[in-house]
């Protein structure tokens, strides 16, 4: 860090420090978030409004439909900057997403949201009740936000795809009138992690319409695993004893397998490396280089990666009206975001074996006097001098909507019609990575000439066929000399690729009384629309020709080009009955009755509906449940993805064969095929990593994933204890034909459990390679409808806003989710199917770079306090306890390095963590200037070690744990 920023990060800190300590106070705004229970918030205006789960307006605000509110006082409040920060936070959300913590797997600059665990793509993201085409929440500027409203229950007869675990709608600022001016900046206590931000927003209203325009900034510098204690060395879990440094071979000083004689003059048990990495003779001379001591000499590539991405992100909004007539109001709103983000890890891998690379014996730097290639020797080393390899992404995202709205019928009926379009551009570019086939013959044979020259080919001088014209030499075993830099660079290059996703609708709507009836008027909402989704991903020449296969832990596949498009045409209709009112033991009974009509023409038609009901015995007390039938159609990826890297590991059933099966062809029936020993360790490898060389063909039928959502709950506000809310629902999600690749084991296993069929051919093994022979060498996992999903749970809620004292203003608000059951059947009704139990677990199934975590309880708590200009917050964020790796062997998911060089049933358990935030608040009304300051991360928790193997990123769960560690934040606002 530059002096002096560490002098303005000693002065913030010192300042936050003893603000917090002065006043007291912690995380979020007095206002929550909190659930709808909290009639008062808009039911007092009387006016009819639309809450998100339902089409119909109303004046209540608790209905049938389970909602969270998160008002912009709380998201002021809280300090963060972007929306993907504060809606992570909410128990709902779990399993898995991503955010700008997670490097490998990530560095998008994301933030992905999951209700009820099951994943972004089942979780509906509107902004202003209409469809928002990008599935970051953090393109979405946080500064245009009036609050956010979260369905925690499945919607599709309302909104139609995707909203299956739930719907988050971003809804808009309107009717501003003024400016305003933020200025933040926050910094983690270690110095890094710096945060710098800014926003400015302007406002005019009038009787006949308003506009508000503004722009939002924020940057974050990016934070080195090397920088936390954590994550500074790859820890890996063997037989029950953690390896601190455990590292890899492949490291810069090579690991270079020794010939038997060599052993015996070495006194090594198996390869060599440099003394010295950058000392070296010319030629290498058997006198440069040692033994290869595991203890020490593995590589910590961890130290390279990153514990919080690099992000910058710019963004500009629109929002106005303007009323056309007395009945008609014109409309529309826009905003634009670019986002700058990366990833990185540490140099490339090269490695003879299965790269297609071969060192010939014959190479002037070559001294052992053999070939390293994927048939004989191994050889490893590390592209050291050509830096780490590195991924940056730029990322644009557009949305536009423009219509009309208005009334008929003196007011009892509303109608909208819109156009809705979005566009997201993202440019991603790699650099570092080495395709060792490209290589060529520089690798030898190679001698030196009578001029002293080192030149390709063999000597002719002693038989040989003379100089390769065009080849220069290099020495591998040196990736340091300037010569081998130049030749990894030239294997190299930058790589771009270029993704494109458009989506434009049109929707007309309308809903207002049809009928009265002894309980009230009758409340329909009805409405018609066409969607068009196209997208395509456009690789560079390069990337399509890129084969970087060097080990099953360091492969790019070529990138396929995708395109692909389809339309859908919707109805749907939703009526609200009342059916008693004002009655004893029956205050209100509403039911709702909806449907939707979804016609797609990559698949064909699908209709869901729903039916929910409202029961109030008495005024205090609401029950209600729902019932509704919810469906995902396939995106274009699903259904037009190419090549995908790595594919998960796997324990081959052919170990210890004897006889014949269709899965383990060329593996020898007498029961001698066994797993290759680790020739450094000696331990056995049990599973095998296996690469995904390819997907199902471009266009192949795949269709929607269909199921149901149940949510039955209640919300008592006791009147004889104002401003006191609970509530609590069980919900219920089933979905089946859930559409995913399936795993590598399910592939072997139905292969081998049947004997043959249609998964077998799947499933390549090598054919040659020695004790490489018969084992396996890659698996296609296709893209398909495959299996099914069923996850319950309990929701609760606790609200209550104290009467006034002579210290202040006191609010509790709590949440918590309890997940009683998440079970994923991959491959329903087929031989040898395992329907495994995620609730209560980490894991790693989906890759260790698309984890998810599972805990049975996550809750979110605080605690807020106002007193005249002075206003102050904490609050404690939960996640409980949960296990890595399973007890069960059929699970095939071992927490000792996955089952790689471990045992099966090997299982971790780890107890719950507790964040606690404090925020506190200061407004200077002569100057019209607020301040707001907090520490996250107050008692600096770092997050629980669930070690590599297990995941990817820096030996933790850094999707759902706080990486960054204790962060101070300030900010400024100016209001004129």
């Amino acid at each position: 860090m530059k002096p002096d920023s560490s002098k303005l990060s000693s002065a913030v800190r010192l300042a936050l420090s003893i603000g917090a300590a002065a006043i007291a106070g912690v995380a979020r705004s007095a206002e929550g978030p909190t659930a709808t229970g909290n009639a008062e918030q808009l039911a007092q205006t009387f006016e009819t409004i639309v809450v998100t789960g339902s089409n119909i307006r109303r004046v209540d605000t608790e209905t049938a439909n389970p909602v969270i509110t998160i008002e912009r006082a709380a998201i002021e409040r809280s300090g963060k900057v972007t929306l993907g920060d504060l809606v992570q936070d909410l128990p709902a959300v779990t399993g898995p997403y991503t955010n700008p913590r997670v490097n490998v797997g990530g560095g998008t600059g994301a933030s992905t949201v999951s209700l009820r665990g099951l994943g972004a793509d089942r979780t509906l993201i509107l902004v202003n009740g209409h469809r928002y085409l990008y599935g970051d929440v953090n393109a979405i500027p946080a500064a245009a936000i009036e609050r956010i409203e979260v369905l925690t229950d499945g919607a599709s007869s309302v909104y139609g795809s995707d909203a299956i675990g739930g719907v988050v709608n971003f809804i808009l600022r309107t009717n501003y009138q003024g400016a305003e001016f933020a200025a933040n900046y926050g910094i983690s206590d270690r110095d890094d992690g710096q945060r710098v931000g800014y926003h400015f927003v302007f406002g005019q209203s009038t009787d006949k319409g308003s506009i508000l325009a503004g722009v939002d900034y924020n940057k974050f510098e990016s934070i080195l695993a090397s920088n936390r204690e954590f994550s500074k060395n790859a820890v890996y879990y063997y037989y029950g004893t953690a390896q601190v440094n455990g590292g890899v071979r492949a490291t810069p000083a090579g690991f270079i397998q020794l010939p038997e004689q060599l052993r015996k003059q070495f006194g090594c048990p198996f390869a060599a490396t440099l003394k010295t990495l950058g000392q070296i003779s010319n030629p290498p001379r058997l006198e440069d280089f040692r033994c290869f001591h595991p203890a020490t000499d593995l590589y910590n590539f961890q130290s390279l990666a990153l514990e919080l991405t690099p992000q910058e992100r710019s963004s500009l909004f629109v929002v106005g009206n303007y009323k056309l007539t007395d009945h008609v109001e014109a409309y529309a709103e826009y905003f634009h975001n670019k986002t700058q983000s990366a990833w990185q890890i540490s140099p490339s891998q090269i490695n003879t074996f299965g790269g297609g690379m071969v060192i010939s014996a014959q190479s002037y730097y070559n001294p052992f006097g053999v070939d390293y290639s994927a048939d004989s020797f191994i050889f490893r080393t590390r592209s050291l001098g050509n830096g780490n390899r590195i991924g940056n992404y730029s990322t644009q995202v557009d949305q536009a909507t423009a219509g009309f709205k208005g009334e008929f019928d003196d007011g009892s009926w509303q109608w909208n019609a819109y156009f809705n379009y979005g566009h997201a551009n993202a440019l991603y570019h790699t650099s570092g990575y080495i395709d060792v086939s490209r290589l060529g013959p520089g690798l030898g044979p190679s001698y030196k000439d009578a001029a002293g020259n080192i030149v390709c080919g063999t000597d002719p001088v002693v038989g040989g066929t003379g100089p390769i014209a065009g080849c220069t030499p290099f020495d591998l075993f040196d990736v340091l000399d300037p010569g081998t830099v130049a030749a990894l660079d030239a294997a190299s290059g930058n790589k771009f690729t270029n993704t494109v996703y458009v989506e434009r609708s049109v929707v007309a709507e309308a809903n207002g009384s049809v009928w009265s009836l002894p309980a009230g008027a009758a409340q329909l909402a009805v409405g018609v629309s066409y969607r068009k989704e196209s997208g395509q991903t456009i690789p560079d020449a390069l990337q399509v020709q890129l084969d970087i296969c060097n080990t099953s832990t360091d492969c790019v596949p070529p990138t396929v080009p995708i395109r692909g498009a389809f339309d859908v045409r919707e109805a749907y209709a939703e009526l609200l009955i009342p059916l008693l009112k004002d009655l004893p033991f029956a205050s209100a009974l509403n039911l709702t009755v909806g449907d939707r009509y979804s016609k797609y023409s990559n698949f064909g038609n699908t209709n869901n509906t729903k039916f929910a009901i409202e029961y109030r015995p008495v005024d205090d007390l609401l029950l209600r449940g729902t019932v509704s039938a919810v469906f995902r159609a396939p995106t274009i990826s699903d259904l037009y993805a190419g090549n995908s890297a790595g594919g998960g590991s796997a324990i081959d059933p052919c170990f210890g064969l004897v006889g014949t099966n269709a899965a383990c062809v060329g593996v020898p029936g007498d029961g001698s095929f066994q797993p290759v020993p680790d020739p450094i360790t000696g331990m056995t490898t049990n599973g095998v990593a296996a690469i995904n060389k390819g997907a199902i063909p471009a266009g192949s039928p795949i269709g929607p994933e269909i199921g149901k959502s149940f949510d039955w709950g209640f919300v008592y506000d006791p009147r004889g204890l104002p401003g006191l809310s609970v509530g609590a629902d069980l919900w219920r999600v089933y979905l089946d034909n859930v559409v995913g690749r399936l795993s590598l084991q399910s592939i072997l296993d139905l292969c081998y459990l049947e004997n043959g069929g249609p998964y077998c051919h799947l499933i390549h093994r090598y054919t040659v390679l020695g004790d490489l022979h018969a084992q396996l060498q890659y698996v296609v996992d296709p893209i398909g409808n495959l299996g099914r999903i069923d996850v319950k749970g309990t929701d609760l809620n606790a609200h209550y806003r104290l009467p006034a004292t002579a210290l202040g203003n006191f609010a509790l608000n709590f949440q918590a989710t309890y997940l009683d059951r998440f079970a994923n059947d991959p491959a329903p009704g087929l031989p040898g199917d395992v329907v495994q139990e995620y609730a209560g677990h980490y894991t790693n199934l989906f890759s260790a770079s698309n984890s998810a975590n599972y805990s049975r309880w996550k809750a979110l708590a605080n605690v807020n306090w106002n007193l005249g200009a002075w206003r102050a917050a904490w609050t404690l964020r939960y996640i409980g306890k949960f296990k890595v790796g399973y007890a069960r062997l059929d699970y095939n998911e071992s927490a000792c390095d996955n089952g790689l060089n471990g045992p099966p049933g090997c299982e971790l358990k780890y107890g719950g963590s507790v964040y606690h935030n404090i925020t506190a608040g200061y407004d200077l009304e002569q100057f019209n200037t607020r301040i707001d300051a907090g520490i996250d991360n107050l008692g600096d928790k770092s997050p629980p070690v669930i070690y590599m193997g297990n995941t990817a990123n820096g030996n933790v769960d850094a999707n759902t744990f706080d990486t960054i560690g204790r962060f101070y934040w300030a900010r400024v606002t100016v209001k004129f």
